[in-house]
């Protein structure tokens, strides 16, 4: 096992570094280079949509003053003022299946971000006031809509203080029933 990111060990078993992937809402000020981005990107560019469809748009952020106002779009959008750079996903909401594909390409982006060692973490821009406004800020008009934004930079440690936001995973059995 080695360290790449600070937050925790990446193990040569990929279930177990997908296992680690968590949200990171506190970053260094260390820069997101744009081949690193690029790369993220292109991970994300091969996520599979329903019928090939591919509702989907990106625009990233890295100016301060607009990672500022995005991070009041939406009551859990916080951290976005902290990282180095957003990902604003766009979608197509005609098509049936927009957000559900929405959520393939943004957990496409995170977790192709955790195996390059970054930390990430989605806000969503809600009620509809707030995604329009982040839609704007984008450049994005109808039929696109900003509902997400995804925080990239390399992870910093939590301030010190406990977290509001509750840690752990239910059992196993209390999720899943089969035969």
């Amino acid at each position: 096992m080695s360290e790449s990111s600070g937050r925790g060990a990446h193990s040569d078993d990929p279930l177990e570094t997908l296992r680690g992937l968590r949200a990171t809402r506190w970053f260094t000020d260390r820069e997101v280079t744009e081949q690193q981005l690029r790369r993220l990107l292109e991970v994300a560019r091969w996520t599979g949509s329903a019928r090939n469809r591919q509702p989907w748009r990106l625009h990233t952020v890295r100016d301060q003053e607009r990672r500022e106002r995005l991070s009041r779009c939406g009551s859990y959008a916080l951290h976005l003022s902290q990282a180095p750079v957003v990902v604003l996903l766009a979608l197509d909401h005609s098509g049936q299946d927009a957000e559900f594909d929405g959520g393939r390409i943004a957990q496409a982006i995170m977790t192709a971000a955790h195996f390059d060692g970054l930390g990430s973490c989605p806000a969503t821009f809600f009620p509809r006031e707030n995604a329009d406004r982040a839609s704007a800020l984008a450049g994005f008009a109808a039929p696109w809509s900003v509902r997400t934004g995804i925080a990239l930079g390399w992870p910093a440690p939590r301030p010190p203080g406990r977290s509001a936001i509750p840690a752990g995973r239910l059992p196993l059995d209390r999720i899943w029933s089969g035969e």
